[in-house]
């Protein structure tokens, strides 16, 4: 977890950008803006749109739950489906959930809170289920390890074109973005390995076309080109202001991403993508262009622009900054 001051000096920046994510207003539909009301989700840490029940995004909790994983309606708010996982072992860390093209939901048992003192994580597969209801699957089980040492992450991502998983380490001082292999293998050890410089990251999602990828952390998120596994040109993108910022992802149809936050009652925040449904082409909601960034972002790439009243900034740094001294792990 990064130091109070931190925490503050990038609340700071972000208040200072002087914009504001352009939030939906479509009348109460599905993948619209909303609250989580399932008393059982206190700590979601990922989100996945589902391809087969429109408005429908799969969550699960942090860690202390168990092999659940809950579908929750964005029209109300509602689970309308819990899914038990049987066939893995002891869920230590769930921190990410991503549909892979094969119609499969991929759930990232990657966190390490001890900052890499885990020999290997664990992913777990199984099909999104046809219909909507309380059920147990039998899910299948991969090992993961990295080829550069054991480390903390909060981040993972299947390519909705190739179906390769990737993960993006958490680190205050910058992390990695590590490619699995091509194909995961049951009953072996799935060696990830680096192939790109990210920074503070809490979770991460392609565009539905691939060509994009957002990676978000506490106060703000940046969005790469993405072309044959490799990074491209990066720009900011606007976030919302979200107690605790565990997790995004894309609408179904790329117009829009939404961004999560665990706690009781968490919301799930949509921010329109310029373009509309074009894939989510360009996932800067504040029309980068997928341009390289210029010199004047600040720390997580939050921009320094702009001005806000002194009182606003300190009230809100305070509010942040309370937060933060009360989280119990990163």
């Amino acid at each position: 977890m990064r130091s109070l001051l931190t925490v503050s000096a990038a609340a700071v920046l972000l208040l200072l950008t002087g914009t504001a994510p352009a939030v939906a207003d479509d009348g109460g539909g599905a993948d619209r803006t909303f609250t989580i009301e399932d008393s059982r989700i206190t700590e979601s840490s990922g989100l996945a749109a589902s391809r087969k029940h429109p408005g429908v995004y799969w969550t699960h909790n942090d860690s202390d739950d168990g092999p659940y994983v809950y579908a929750v309606d964005s029209r109300t708010g509602k689970t309308v489906a819990t899914i038990t996982m049987k066939g893995v072992g002891e869920p230590r860390d769930v921190e990410a959930i991503s549909l892979g093209p094969d119609g499969n939901l991929y759930v990232g048992d990657i966190g390490d809170n001890l900052d890499g003192t885990w020999d290997h994580v664990w992913i777990y597969r199984f099909p999104e289920p046809e219909k909507l209801a309380d059920a147990t699957v039998r899910a299948t089980q991969f090992d993961v390890t990295y080829a550069d040492g054991a480390r903390n992450a909060e981040a993972m991502m299947v390519h909705p074109e190739t179906g390769r998983v990737y993960i993006a380490s958490k680190n205050e001082d910058g992390g990695g973005l590590y490619e699995g292999p091509e194909k995961l293998t049951a009953g072996g050890n799935n060696v990830f390995r680096r192939v790109g410089e990210v920074p503070w990251v809490t979770d991460g999602a392609f565009s539905p076309d691939g060509g994009n990828l957002v990676l978000r952390s506490y106060f703000s998120a940046r969005g790469y080109a993405f072309e044959n596994g490799r990074l491209g040109a990066d720009h900011a993108v606007s976030v919302p202001f979200q107690g605790q910022s565990e997790s995004v992802t894309y609408t179904a149809d790329g117009s829009a991403m939404m961004f999560g936050s665990e706690g009781k009652r968490g919301e799930v925040v949509r921010v329109e993508v310029p373009g509309g449904g074009d894939g989510g082409k360009d996932p800067s909601p504040n029309g980068g262009g997928g341009g390289t960034s210029s010199g004047d972002d600040g720390e997580d790439g939050v921009g320094t622009k702009g001005t806000a009243t002194g009182g606003a900034v300190a009230v809100v740094v305070i509010v942040l900054a309370l937060i933060a001294a009360r989280r119990r792990r990163g």
